[in-house]
């Protein structure tokens, strides 16, 4: 489903990512795991096209990402649950799932299923995304990216400051997308979180990749303590 080769992705001067390669095969759950601040939210907002990438490709079912606009790249499938949700505060919880319909230009209505993988949002459609809890705006944000039928889903940290009832009900949701074919590729820090939803894993360290497997296979001890803080 994504292929990313050699990517390099610089903030200003600074040079960010360093040659990094990696796959989310089709209907697999990833994760990407590492210390904070190795590069790991940037790797996503390359996928998105949101920080410039020199040299590299990046692949979306063969066909070449890069050069290519943001909203283009959402167009051809990707949904981006960036960190920190980013849902709009003023508006409804409705409001705030009917702009994820511009994935797809704007067209149809917000499918029923999404409020069947979340259902404490059937029962506020008329309150402000800001009202929510940290742990609601999340599901929120996941539910509007889900709304454009995306190929490929982009969760960063999707369990960042959530109470532990809210990301058994997150874990529970990957696991359904999973079985209903959906791929997903997932920045996280919480190993017990990667090691209930995902498939496989990478780790990142200072911009690169130097790690990678199953997660059936992950030693769990020697992970921990390379992302320890």
């Amino acid at each position: 489903m994504l292929e990313v080769k050699d990517l390099c992705a610089y903030y200003g001067e600074s040079i960010i990512l360093k040659n990094v390669n990696l796959q989310v095969p089709d209907g697999r759950v990833v994760c990407l795991i590492g210390r904070n601040g190795v590069g790991k939210t940037t790797l996503l907002k390359s996928i998105m096209g949101l920080v410039k990438t020199p040299c590299g490709s990046i692949r979306l079912q063969g066909q070449e990402l890069m050069g290519r606009p943001t909203y283009w790249r959402a167009q051809q499938g990707i949904g981006y649950v960036p960190q920190g949700r980013d849902i709009f505060p003023q508006m409804t919880i409705g409001e705030n799932l009917e702009l994820g319909l511009e994935m797809n230009g704007g067209q149809g209505a917000v499918d029923a299923k999404v409020f069947e993988l979340f259902p404490v949002l059937a029962t506020m459609l008329t309150r402000k995304g800001g009202d929510l809890s940290g742990g609601q705006q999340q599901q929120l944000a996941i539910a509007r990216a889900l709304v454009g039928h995306p190929k490929l889903l982009l969760l960063d940290e999707p369990t960042e400051g959530i109470q532990p009832s809210i990301i058994q009900d997150i874990g529970r949701v990957i696991k359904q997308l999973k079985t209903a074919g959906y791929t997903i590729f997932i920045v996280e820090q919480y190993l017990e979180f990667v090691l209930d939803v995902a498939d496989d894993y990478y780790v990142m360290e200072k911009g690169e990749i130097i790690e990678s497997g199953e997660t059936a296979a992950m030693e769990m001890k020697e992970i921990q303590a390379r992302i320890a803080i």
